[in-house]
């Protein structure tokens, strides 16, 4: 099996921009920087759709990402405030019939 190639985010957008710029077709511009015309299909729509965003490298989350997993902390913290305060209410006493009052001296 061979080793998957990587490549740089500066030959993708140059890459793209050998299609877009000066007018080459898919499959001449991959037939010219030896690469699978899908793999730069790919790559088109991927910067189409990211909008600036496009080929951040691994690991690397776009702001909405960023939001999403901080949101998702912040549910799961909460959710597990209130299961202990679920448990705190269980182990209060059900009925009070003695009523407690404090006289200072």
């Amino acid at each position: 099996m061979t080793a998957r190639k990587k490549y740089s985010k500066e030959f993708k957008l140059d890459a793209i921009a050998l299609m877009v710029e000066q007018k080459y077709s898919r499959v001449e511009a991959a037939r010219n920087l030896g690469i699978t015309a899908q793999i730069l299909g790919r790559w088109l729509e991927e910067a189409e759709d990211d909008d600036g965003q496009a080929f951040r490298g691994n690991g690397t989350l776009t702001p909405e990402q960023a939001e999403i997993r901080s949101l998702k902390g912040q549910v799961k913290r909460l959710e597990m405030e209130r299961e202990i305060l679920k448990k705190r209410q269980s182990s209060l006493p059900k009925k009070r019939s003695e009523i407690f009052v404090y006289y200072p001296i």
